[in-house]
């Protein structure tokens, strides 16, 4: 069993009831995903910045954009070390939801009563709000079994995801970022062989892309 997790919705990390596969919307996850908008504008309070600029979102750091772009369209297995644990701390302050996803035993296939908590993640990463962002979908297991073992799973776990959602639903694959820990980021280290620690995270990167594919 797996689920799609997050670590936190915009600059908050407080942790996240997970909501029921059979239970979750479209609209709840379109209103997780959604990137915060900026605070109003407060006439007044500053004279050295014209209004456009005090009341924009601030936007990411070109080295962190850049970063994003050069893992777009990677497959899982092709990330380093290193890569994976950049992408994880850029992760770590972007807007998410927790969604329970099962899987075949020991498999990478949807369980048939996930399909229709996938399908709305699929619906609502295609509506006008998210449409065209950029979304890191990371496999996660817990603690049994060898790292390599692990690893390999996450992996073609969070794959599975992008390819329904590609297949099923025409997001461009550039646009969702496979990538897999293994056991390495437990999400409940007091409890490693917990379900909990089976999971997948969607975290919108929130970096539109310019190209779209037919």
């Amino acid at each position: 069993m797996l689920a799609i997790a997050a670590i936190g919705a915009g600059l908050s990390l407080g942790v996240v009831s997970a909501i029921a596969a059979e239970d979750v919307t479209e609209d709840q996850i379109v209103r997780a995903l959604a990137v915060p908008k900026a605070p109003p504008l407060i006439r007044g309070l500053s004279l050295d910045r014209p209004a456009e600029q005090a009341a924009a979102p601030p936007a990411a750091p070109p080295a962190e954009d850049t970063f994003l772009q050069s893992v777009r369209g990677r497959a899982p297995r092709s990330f380093s070390p290193a890569e994976r644990e950049q992408l994880a701390t850029m992760a770590q302050a972007k807007p998410n939801i927790d969604l329970e996803i099962t899987f075949d035993y020991n498999s990478a296939n949807i369980s048939q009563k996930s399909l229709r908590s996938v399908q709305a993640l699929g619906r609502a990463l295609t509506s006008p709000g998210l449409k065209g962002a950029t979304f890191v979908v990371a496999g996660h297991t817990d603690a049994a079994g060898t790292d390599a073992y692990n690893q390999d799973l996450s992996e073609r776990r969070a794959d599975s995801i992008k390819r329904y959602l590609v297949e099923k639903f025409h997001i461009a694959g550039s646009d969702l970022v496979a990538v897999g820990y293994g056991k390495s980021k437990l999400k409940d280290p007091s409890r490693p062989l917990a379900e909990v620690n089976r999971r997948v995270q969607v975290v919108n990167m929130a970096s539109k892309t310019a190209a779209k594919q037919p």
